[in-house]
Parts: structure tokens; C-alpha cells; sequence
């Protein structure tokens, strides 16, 4: 891909996401370019504002997987990581992964 194709992607992926999070431009930019570069996002703000709408959009205009964790102090670590669990039809246990495998 030319730098131009990779522009020209990278604004119809922002259009796309900014149909449903409006006045948000300049944090959407970074975190295209923190995921399109390998890199990690922590996203913090006040309660209400999007964050995890804006994570789920990107994820789903990006074709990829979303899956959010809520932190309560009974979290535990099958709850990030998956559990296996037992298939009475198969008998045996199958892992069911859990949001850690997501990719957003």
C-alpha cells in the first residue's frame, strides 16, 4: 500500500467511527495510530463520555474483536483470562477464553 492508500483508509475508518462518536477528532486519530502502530491505549476520562463506545466502534469499523472488562473487587483471574469448561455432549472440558484474548 502506498502512504496515500493508508491515508485514504485511515480517514474512511475515522468517518465511519465518527458517524456515532461526534467531537472526539483528535482522540480517535491517536488511538487509529497507537492500534495501526502495535502500541497500547489507555483511555481515561470522566464517566459517560464514550470511551467504551468509542473502543467498541473502532474495533467493529477495524473488523475487530471487542470485549470489555469491568474491574469489581470480586474479579477474578478466570474472569479475564477464561476458564475450562465441561461439555457434557463432548465429554471432556473445552477452554472458553476470556476478554484478555480479544483484540480490543
Amino acid at each position: 500500500m502506498t502512504v496515500e492508500e493508508v491515508k485514504a483508509k485511515g480517514e474512511a475508518i475515522l468517518a465511519e467511527v465518527e458517524t456515532v462518536i461526534v467531537g472526539k477528532h483528535e482522540p480517535l486519530t491517536l488511538i487509529l495510530g497507537a492500534i495501526l502502530a502495535g502500541g497500547h491505549v489507555l483511555i481515561e476520562d470522566y464517566p459517560g463520555l464514550a470511551k467504551t463506545l468509542a473502543a467498541r466502534c473502532l474495533a467493529q469499523a477495524l473488523g475487530l474483536s471487542f470485549r470489555r472488562i469491568q474491574f469489581t473487587p470480586d474479579l477474578l483471574p478466570s474472569d479475564i483470562v477464561g476458564t475450562h469448561v465441561f461439555r457434557r455432549d463432548a465429554g471432556k472440558f473445552e477452554f472458553q477464553p476470556g476478554p484478555v484474548f480479544a483484540q480490543i
